[in-house]
């Protein structure tokens, strides 16, 4: 199973104990995965389509739980390829379909007249708990997480976009700062800061996935900054490697052409020790004379050697 489909697996396995709660939850899964379906004169059904079956099990606890029905599950097989199954349940009109609709905001009247609505019922979502609980079921609607250790992405796809624009309202209200996009004819809202998706799981209840995606995250920046440190230190041997032969063909120029005499003695010291131990750092250098010197005396006395060096003409 992928990360997305353990999370909501997670989400799947506890039910609100707050009725006010379950109804917000049903409110973000029925706008999510379902769709209204017209089935006579002035009657219509309602029809949810999902792939994960933990989700429609879901589904149709919570509507048994809420509202007494019971809704049958149908599954077929995606055309495309035919791996994926689809879980299909209607709610009938002989299950109050449109008393439901309207509980959820999603059927309203106005005029004497049914009205279709895109926007969420404030009254809805009116409390945290609530809007915590309309979060999840927006997220097992039509949401989905990336593996963290492939990256960090999580979004949820909305058919419309007033709808999209009220679940970022309910997202900004918990500090989470959503973005939004066009992909083909849905509006997508993501997040793509891991913090920001760490409290988005916290917020919807899914622990455990908070859990390992917090782990993964700490891992990942444990390897970075080691590796940072290697490339550290791998910069740091290559300029003292490259110091070193540039300071060794100065002094073996000075040998060369004037003769180690020629140094004064301090540097003609140094000058024969860095040509015993060409790999040694400046303050390993610095150990070897009698007496001990620093690194930046070190430092001195080699860039002395080099500017010497560099006067003479061969």
């Amino acid at each position: 199973m992928s990360f997305s489909s353990d999370t909501k697996a997670e989400l799947c396995m506890s039910i609100p104990d707050k009725r006010c709660c379950m109804l917000a939850e049903i409110t973000g899964l029925l706008r999510c995965c379902g769709s209204v379906r017209f089935v006579g004169m002035n009657k219509v059904a309602y029809r949810l389509v999902t792939e994960n079956a933990a989700v429609a099990r879901k589904i149709i606890r919570l509507m048994k739980e809420y509202f007494d029905i019971r809704m049958e599950l149908n599954i077929s097989k995606s055309m495309v390829l035919k791996k994926n199954h689809f879980y299909e349940m209607i709610i009938t009109e002989d299950m109050r379909c449109e008393a439901i609709l309207r509980e959820t905001g999603i059927l309203r009247v106005r005029n004497g007249f049914n009205n279709f609505s895109f926007e969420v019922d404030e009254s809805i979502i009116k409390k945290k708990c609530c809007k915590r609980a309309f979060l999840r079921g927006v997220f097992l609607g039509s949401g989905s997480v990336t593996d963290p250790g492939k990256g960090y992405h999580l979004e949820i796809v909305c058919a419309n976009p007033v709808f999209a624009r009220d679940i970022q309202k309910v997202m900004n209200q918990f500090r989470l700062g959503p973005k939004e996009m066009q992909r083909k004819d849905t509006t997508v809202v993501y997040l793509k800061d891991s913090n920001m998706i760490s409290d988005f799981l916290g917020i919807i209840g899914a622990s455990k996935s908070l859990l390992e995606l917090e782990n993964t995250k700490a891992l990942k920046e444990t390897k970075n900054r080691a590796n940072r440190v290697s490339n550290c230190d791998d910069a740091n041997i290559e300029k003292t490697i490259s110091a070193s032969q540039r300071t060794i063909e100065a002094i073996k120029k000075i040998q060369r052409v004037k003769g180690m005499d020629w140094l004064p003695p301090k540097l003609q010291e140094i000058a024969v020790l860095r040509l015993e131990e060409p790999e040694s750092t400046l303050q390993e250098l610095g150990q070897l004379l009698d007496p001990p010197l620093g690194k930046s005396g070190v430092t001195h006395r080699l860039a002395k050697i080099e500017e010497m060096a560099a006067k003479i003409k061969e």
